[in-house]
Order: structure tokens, then C-alpha cells, then sequence
């Protein structure tokens, strides 16, 4: 008898988290459809051929492609304690994990120019995830003993499905883009922030009720229900985004500020994906902390994001944007110190929110003044030197792999703290650079 209730009340929980998961798939869905801008960011022009599009239901759906991309992108991070990396030192497994993904990423980009006028954008987001669906499936087999190998394929897998939605829906909302960069990509970084702490959450919630493939399968789920939303979806494609050409790419090597404005990417993109991609490791052999208890911190951390981000949307046409851009660099310096330093809880916690809000408005800032500045530039296309700097950032995880094995797990935040001093240092370059020019940080406000 007791063994019947032990039964019974698993598939109670096992319902209740499906039943869980299809609401908030159903919830992200309604959310991106329903979404109207504020007033501020009113994006319709009229007379514009292209205005129709702006507020099609279709392309709202679209904005629902940046959630699953964040599922994707933290799921590496969360998922690394399931796989019992917490109880060893083998780092270098780990970095080849990132590595895989940062190549997959970088393996889109060529990819999906190539797909989207050949394919459309609805085939091209339901293609990213359907390879995403079956790329977890095949973790779920290939999780450990089996050779890490056959999970850094299916990562590298992961990041071209990860790349190719990112390009597709920057495509399919790139009027919103060239009307009100700073707020679209806000929007976006949203949308991307509640995938990101969905995945943390979901692989807390589910630890040590589920096996790790029955977790995945679980997981799989969420990008399998989208690639079908994508496929019954249509999407208009802008007719006036093109892609630059490698001679235009090429001029911005001539611009101090180009290179001023790509190691600002550079180094904030690692900070943000270096934090993301071992705190949960740092804080289970730093701290003594539980898996679940990491996981629920790394979750803090994403959420310190979205919130940010959706604080950053009410008060961006109040506040000068260089002010906030440098309160926010300051902020994540002092958390990523916290970080580095502490040897409890209370205070991880406390430098987790300081990071999180802190880089929660820097990347849709820093976007907003690179289009002021390069007219040309689009996040949807491969921008030469500026992606080559995201791409770059991406692989800051892997070279801490290196680190943890040489120097121990306590090294990895010290990197973060690092870089956003770099970007610190890169933001008042940008100041110089703009004054002796006569364009200040502040050009793109237009205040």
C-alpha cells in the first residue's frame, strides 16, 4: 500500500509540472501576440508599406522566437549540476560543452542568410526549433557515461538552432528595430531574460524529481510546441533590411569608435555568459551551497535581468541614457566583487541582483548608440567587426574552463569583475572619442 501511494503521488507531481509547462507555453504565446508598445514607442507610420506588418499578430508571435532562444542559451549552465559536475574538476568537459555552442552560433550566421530568402522566416524559426527538439532528445540519451563528445555535437546543434532563431526573429521585427532600436531590443531582451531564468527554473524545480533524459525530454517539449506554432505562422519579410557588403564591413576597422564600441561588446557579452554558464558550478564548490539552491540563485540571476530590463522599458524616455548606462556598469562591478569575495549565501545572493540588474540595460543600450553612430548596422545580419565582438564574448565561458582547471573554481568570477571593468574603461574611451569628434555619449539621445 504505501508503495501504491508513492506511485500515485508522482504522477501527481509529474502532472501538475506538464500541466505547469503548458500554461506558461500558452502564456508566452498570448503574451507576444498580445503585446501593444506604449505610446513613446509607437512604431506605426503611416503611409510606410511596411506599417501593416508592425502590428501584425504574426510578427508579435515573432518576439516568442527570443524566448526560446533564451531556454537555449541557459540551459548549458543549468543543466551542467544534473550531469554531476558538481562533484568533479573536469572543467575542460565543460568548456568543450561552451565551445560547441559558441561554434554552432557561429555556424548560423552564414547559414541563415542563406536559408531566409530561399526559405521565409516562419520555415526558418520552425527549422531552428525542430533541430532544437531533436538535439535535446539526443542529450537526454547521450547524457553521462556516455562520451562527452556526443553532447558536444548536440550542443553545437543547439547553437545553430539558437543562431538561426535569434537572425530570424531580429528579421521579422527589424521595422520595430530601425524605428526604436534602444526599445525593441529591450523588448527582446525581455522575451530572451524569461526563457533564460524559465530554464533555470524548470531544471531547479525538476531536479531529483525526474532522471536527467526525462527532464530533457520534459524540456524538449517547449521548442517542439513552438516549431509548429512557427510553421502555421506567416511572416513578411522587410523589404527595406539588406545586409552589408564585406567591403562596408570591412570600412568599420577604420573607425576608432567601431573598435571602441565592439570590445564594449566584446567584453560585456562575456561577462554575461560567463556568470550565466558557471555560477550555479561556483556556487555548489565555492559556497557548499545544494544543486537546487544554485539553480534558484542562477535563477535570481536571470530574473535580476528581466526585471532590469522591463524597469529599463518604463524609465528609458525619463533618464539620460549615458547616466543609467554608467550606474549600470557600476552596479555590476560592485556585484561581481560581491561575488568574488563572499563566502555565504546572503551575500551571493545580494551580488547576483547587483549583476543581474546592473547588466539587465547595458547591451540595449549600448545597441541603441551603435545604430546611432553606423546607421548600416543590424543585429539581424553579420555586421563585421561588431559580430565578430559578440562572437568573441560568447567564448569567454570556454576560456574559463581553462582557468577553473589551472586555477581552481574560485578564478571564474574574477574574469566578470574584470570585464566590466573593461567596459567601464571602453565607455569612457567611447566619451573621449565622442568629444573630440564633437559627438558625445549622449548623441543618440538627442538631448
Amino acid at each position: 500500500m504505501p508503495l501504491v501511494l508513492q506511485f500515485d503521488a508522482q504522477l501527481e507531481v509529474v502532472a501538475n509540472t506538464e500541466w505547469r509547462a503548458l500554461f506558461l507555453l500558452f502564456f508566452v504565446e498570448q503574451v507576444s501576440c498580445r503585446f501593444h508598445f506604449p505610446k513613446e514607442y509607437n512604431t506605426w507610420v503611416q503611409g510606410r508599406p511596411d506599417s501593416d506588418m508592425l502590428h501584425a499578430a504574426a510578427s508579435r508571435r515573432a518576439l516568442a522566437g527570443f524566448f526560446v532562444s533564451g531556454l537555449l542559451m541557459a540551459f548549458p549552465g543549468a543543466i551542467l549540476p544534473a550531469w554531476g559536475y558538481h562533484l568533479t574538476s573536469d572543467f575542460l568537459a565543460v568548456g568543450n560543452y561552451f565551445l560547441s555552442m559558441s561554434l554552432g552560433l557561429l555556424a548560423s550566421m552564414r547559414f541563415a542568410l542563406w536559408l531566409l530568402p530561399r526559405q521565409g522566416i516562419s520555415r526558418v524559426l520552425a527549422l531552428a526549433c525542430g533541430l532544437a527538439f531533436v538535439s535535446l532528445i539526443l542529450l537526454g540519451v547521450a547524457s553521462p557515461p556516455a562520451p562527452v563528445w556526443y553532447r558536444a555535437l548536440a550542443f553545437f546543434c543547439i547553437g545553430i538552432g539558437a543562431g538561426l532563431l535569434n537572425t530570424g526573429v531580429f528579421h521579422a521585427i527589424s521595422s520595430m528595430f530601425r524605428h526604436n532600436p534602444a526599445a525593441t531590443v529591450n523588448l527582446s531582451g525581455t522575451f530572451f531574460g524569461l526563457g533564460c531564468f524559465t530554464a533555470a527554473l524548470l531544471i531547479a524545480v525538476a531536479f531529483g524529481v525526474y532522471t536527467v533524459p526525462s527532464m530533457l525530454i520534459l524540456f524538449a517539449l517547449i521548442p517542439l510546441y513552438f516549431a509548429i506554432v512557427f510553421w502555421r505562422s506567416d511572416f513578411p519579410v522587410d523589404s527595406h533590411a539588406r545586409p552589408r557588403s564585406a567591403k562596408q564591413a570591412s570600412a568599420d576597422l577604420r573607425s576608432p569608435s567601431a573598435i571602441l564600441f565592439s570590445l564594449l561588446l566584446f567584453f560585456q557579452f562575456g561577462n554575461e555568459w560567463s556568470i550565466a554558464g558557471w555560477l550555479a558550478l561556483f556556487l555548489i564548490q565555492r559556497l557548499g551551497l545544494s544543486p537546487t539552491t544554485s539553480l534558484l540563485v542562477l535563477s535570481m540571476y536571470w530574473l535580476a535581468l528581466l526585471l532590469g530590463r522591463i524597469v529599463a522599458q518604463t524609465i528609458l524616455p525619463r533618464v539620460r541614457h549615458a547616466r543609467l548606462l554608467m550606474g549600470n556598469v557600476l552596479a555590476a562591478m560592485l556585484g561581481c566583487m560581491l561575488l568574488a569575495f563572499t563566502n555565504n549565501l546572503f551575500g551571493a545572493s545580494m551580488g547576483v541582483l547587483l549583476v543581474g540588474f546592473g547588466f539587465s540595460s547595458i547591451y540595449p543600450l549600448i545597441v541603441e548608440k551603435i545604430g546611432a553612430r553606423f546607421p548600416g548596422y543590424h543585429p539581424g545580419f553579420f555586421n563585421g567587426v561588431f559580430s565578430f565582438a559578440l562572437t568573441g564574448g560568447l567564448l569567454a565561458p570556454w576560456l574559463l574552463s581553462f582557468l577553473a582547471h589551472a586555477y581552481g573554481i574560485q578564478i571564474v568570477m574574477a574574469l566578470p569583475m574584470l570585464g566590466t571593468a573593461a567596459v567601464f574603461l571602453c565607455l569612457v574611451g567611447i566619451w573621449v572619442e565622442g568629444k573630440l569628434s564633437g559627438r558625445g555619449l549622449s548623441q543618440a539621445e538627442g538631448d
